[in-house]
């Protein structure tokens, strides 16, 4: 990608926003280490990638370590037997001097975390009883956060991205999906894709893009298939050029895209070479068929599902990423996740951390909230937030503490694993590790 700045004082400043220790051209990941001990360790290894989950199909590793080296799980196992090997060959050593859990660093699939503004005059309308085309009509909506992304400079949605991607990763949150989508036009759009590009370059969390330039029609245009059409030709070219993305998303609903023009543009864009994934199912059901018939890798949102959806998505493995924080922020049920899982679907849990109807942004609370309300196993949402998280963004290098895998890991302050759920998302990762560098 060519990176351009309008002055040296813009590259000064990105770079002073977003340069820091944690940087990923800064670790050190030349030498043999041994981390533990640990209270457990859940690997999240040898789970089937769909359907339901039992908590004794967890593997559970009590007084266990991990033999990291250049930033990939090597071993994971009794910490006692790791250590004689450690010292047998002089590893080094980074020791672990109270009970902690350890578990793999969790994915968030799905964010709109490139963003300028609030949207809380929104909320207050919402909750207030203004039905969703009122407060479009007063001036907000998707369209609100639009006008201010198009106006915040490359320099100020780096900085607000840089400190949204802190608090995710001090959290736990390791990989995260990020997409456009509050630009509508070509510049703005590459904007926000250039924005994630620079933040992902010197942040220790991994950032994956992906071009949601069919968020909605912008008001430049009056015509969805015209607009749609100027995104293949004009946008994707450019994106694929420049490398800022090989991920594309639609938003299928009445108030977007309709089935017919998503379908035609996402096997335009997978003819490209993008993958590809759908906002889907949200109020109504069509955005389902339109991911299953194009090949998607995930189909997002899910609230409106049924039988007939979570069989059309299963028969074509399109994983099923719900999101209980849009749920949350509308006050609208949650996605059926129970139904899902027991109807042979793969699932993942991701934020949605956007400014209108998820603002909160965090993956352990909404998870735990989920599991709670429908009824899933610790193995289920625990899965949902880490190996199948992984999978819903087709990424098999992280997610679970297998060997070769990635060293992206957690530790909980606690001895007992039932206690990260059960406190509802309160009890906070103590330790972070990216590619087994301490951050």
């Amino acid at each position: 990608m060519l990176t351009t700045f309008s002055s040296d004082n813009e590259y000064k400043s990105i770079t002073r926003y977003i340069i820091k220790p944690t940087m990923k051209d800064n670790k050190d990941t030349s030498t043999h280490t041994l981390i533990g001990p640990f209270s457990q360790i859940l690997p999240m290894t040898n789970l089937p990638e769909a359907g339901a989950l039992q908590d004794e199909q967890l593997k559970v590793i009590e007084q266990a370590g991990v033999l990291v080296q250049e930033g990939r799980v090597q071993k994971v196992g009794k910490y006692d037997q790791l250590h004689r090997e450690a010292l047998d060959n002089k590893y080094k050593l980074e020791l672990i001097e109270e009970p902690m859990v350890l578990l793999p660093g969790l994915v968030d699939a799905h964010t709109h975390i490139c963003f300028a503004g609030s949207r809380a005059n929104d909320y207050a309308m919402r909750v207030a009883g203004k039905s969703y085309l009122e407060i479009a009509r007063s001036g907000g909506g998707i369209l609100d956060s639009v006008r201010k992304t198009r106006e915040a400079t490359l320099v100020e949605l780096v900085d607000l991205m840089r400190k949204r991607c802190d608090r995710h990763l001090r959290e736990g949150v390791t990989t995260c999906e990020v997409k456009s989508g509050y630009g509508l036009t070509v510049d703005d759009e590459l904007k926000m894709l250039e924005a994630i590009s620079l933040v992902n370059k010197h942040h220790a969390l991994d950032l994956v893009p992906t071009c949601l330039a069919a968020h909605m029609r912008p008001p430049e245009f009056t015509d969805s298939k015209v607009y749609l059409q100027h995104v293949l030709d004009e946008l994707l070219p450019q994106v694929l050029e420049q490398n800022l993305a090989n991920r594309v998303d639609i938003f299928v609903e009445d108030t977007a895209f309709t089935e017919a023009e998503s379908l035609e543009f996402l096997l335009a864009a997978k003819e490209m070479g993008f993958d590809i994934t759908v906002h889907a199912d949200q109020f109504s059901t069509d955005g389902s068929r339109v991911a299953a018939e194009a090949g998607a890798i995930s189909a997002d949102h899910l609230e409106a599902s049924g039988d007939e959806e979570i069989a059309l998505l299963r028969d074509a493995g399109v994983v099923a990423t719900v999101l209980p924080g849009a749920s949350l922020g509308l006050g609208m049920h949650y996605a059926p996740a129970r139904k899902m899982l027991d109807g042979g679907l793969c699932l993942a849990i991701a934020t949605d951390w956007n400014p209108g109807s998820a603002p909160m942004g965090d993956l352990l609370m909404q998870a735990a909230i989920l599991g709670a309300a429908e009824k899933l196993t610790i193995a289920e949402t625990l899965a949902a937030i880490t190996t199948r998280a992984a999978k819903a963004l087709n990424l098999p290098d992280r997610g679970s503490l297998a060997k070769g895998n990635l060293a992206d890991m957690i530790a909980f302050p606690t001895e007992n694993y039932k206690e990260i759920l059960y406190l509802q998302g309160k009890l906070k990762p103590s330790k972070v590790w990216k590619s087994g560098r301490q951050v």
